[in-house]
C-alpha cells in the first residue's frame, strides 16, 4: 500500500531533528534509524530540500552539505529552525484547547497511561494558553455515538484487556454478534471506530462506534495480535465489486461521507467516485437516494439491477394506490 502522507511527514520532520544532532551520517545509518530504505531517505532529502519557510526564496529553504550528498553521507547545514519549539497564538492555542477538551468524550475507552498524558497536554496548553483559556467553554463535547453503556463497556475491556461481545449493525442494516479483542478507538472522518481483532475472521477489523447496539465484557482475557501497519485507516472491503457511479456536482456528499476508493473530478462539476461493493442492497439504496443526480454507472449491470429494485418498488405500491382511488 502507498505511503499516507501524514506519515512521511512525520518521518521527515524527525529526520530534521535527527540530523540537527549528528553530523556526517551515512545515508545507510539515516535508513535504519527511521526503518526504510536508503532509496527512501535519498527521496525524502529531495523533498526537504526545496522546502523551506515563506518566501521560498533559495536562503529560505532547508539545505544540505551538496559534497557530502554525493558521497553518500547527510549533513544538515540550514534547518530553517524546524527544531525550535512551537509557540501557538491565542487563536491557535483556544482552537487546541477545545479540541483536548472534547476527548472528555472518550475517557472512558482510553487506558490510565493515556488518560493521563491528556490531562497533563490539557493543563500545559490551558496554562500556555493564559487568559484566552476562559472563553473555551468547559463542556466541549465530542459526539462519539456510542451508547453510553456501549462507551463504558468498550472503556472497561480496553482498561482491563478483556474480550468484548459485540452486537454490531453494518452499513447493510445487517446485525451480527461477534466476539473481538479491543486495541483502541480511533476517531476518523467525524466518526469514531473501534479498533480490534475478530476471532471469526482471524483479522484486525474496524467497527463504527455507533453502530455498535450493545457490548459485553466477557471473562476472557484480550489476546495480543500482530496488527497490519495501517490497521487503524478504514479501508472498503477488497473483496467486494469495484462500482463507478458519475454523478452531478449536487450528490458532492456521497465522496464526503461514503467510504470511496477513488474520486475524480470531470468538468461542469461533475465527479466520478469507486465504491468496493460487498452488499448490493447498500448500493442499491445508495443509487435511489441520488437517482436524479446520477449520470452512469458502471459496470452496467448494477445500473440494470438498480433500476429493476425501483420498478419493483414501485409496483409494490400499485394496489395500494389502487384501494385508495377506488380502482380495480
Amino acid at each position: 500500500m502507498p505511503e499516507r502522507a501524514s506519515d512521511r511527514l512525520v518521518r521527515m520532520l524527525g529526520m530534521i531533528a535527527y540530523l540537527e544532532r549528528h553530523e556526517d551520517v551515512p545515508v545507510e545509518q539515516v535508513a535504519a534509524q527511521f526503518g526504510v530504505t536508503p532509496e527512501q531517505v535519498m527521496a525524502d532529502i529531495d523533498t526537504l530540500w526545496v522546502t523551506g519557510t515563506p518566501g521560498y526564496l533559495p536562503d529560505d529553504l532547508i539545505d544540505f552539505d551538496a559534497s557530502s550528498y554525493e558521497q553518500g553521507v547527510v549533513r544538515l547545514t540550514e534547518g530553517r529552525g524546524m527544531t525550535r519549539p512551537l509557540r501557538l497564538g491565542p487563536r491557535e492555542g483556544v482552537a487546541l484547547l477545545a479540541a483536548l477538551r472534547s476527548l472528555a468524550a472518550l475517557r472512558p475507552a482510553l487506558d490510565a497511561e493515556r488518560a493521563a498524558v491528556l490531562d497533563s497536554v490539557l493543563t500545559k496548553v490551558q496554562g500556555a494558553t493564559g487568559d484566552a483559556a476562559a472563553g473555551v467553554p468547559l463542556d466541549v463535547e465530542l459526539q462519539v455515538g456510542a451508547v453510553p453503556a456501549v462507551a463504558a463497556a468498550i472503556g472497561s475491556a480496553l482498561a482491563g484487556r478483556r474480550r468484548l461481545r459485540l452486537r454490531y449493525v453494518d452499513a447493510s442494516d445487517v446485525a451480527t454478534e461477534r466476539d473481538v479483542d479491543p486495541v483502541r478507538l480511533v476517531s476518523q472522518d467525524e466518526r469514531s471506530y473501534l479498533l480490534a481483532w475478530s476471532l471469526a475472521a482471524d483479522a484486525d477489523r474496524m467497527f463504527r462506534v455507533d453502530r455498535i447496539v450493545d457490548a459485553t465484557v466477557l471473562p476472557d482475557a484480550a489476546g495480543e495480535h500482530r496488527l497490519a501497519a495501517d490497521a487503524d485507516v478504514f479501508q472498503p472491503d477488497a473483496s467486494g465489486e469495484l462500482v463507478t457511479v458519475r454523478l452531478a456536482g449536487r450528490a458532492r456528499w456521497v465522496a464526503e461521507t461514503v467510504p470511496v476508493e477513488r474520486t475524480r473530478e470531470l468538468p461542469d462539476g461533475v465527479f466520478e467516485v469507486d465504491l468496493r461493493v460487498v452488499q448490493p442492497a447498500w448500493l442499491q439504496h445508495l443509487l435511489l437516494q441520488v437517482a436524479d443526480d446520477v449520470l452512469d454507472v458502471r459496470p452496467p449491470h448494477v445500473a440494470h439491477d438498480t433500476a429493476a429494485a425501483a420498478r419493483a418498488a414501485l409496483e409494490a405500491y400499485g394496489p395500494l394506490l389502487d384501494a385508495t382511488t377506488g380502482e380495480g
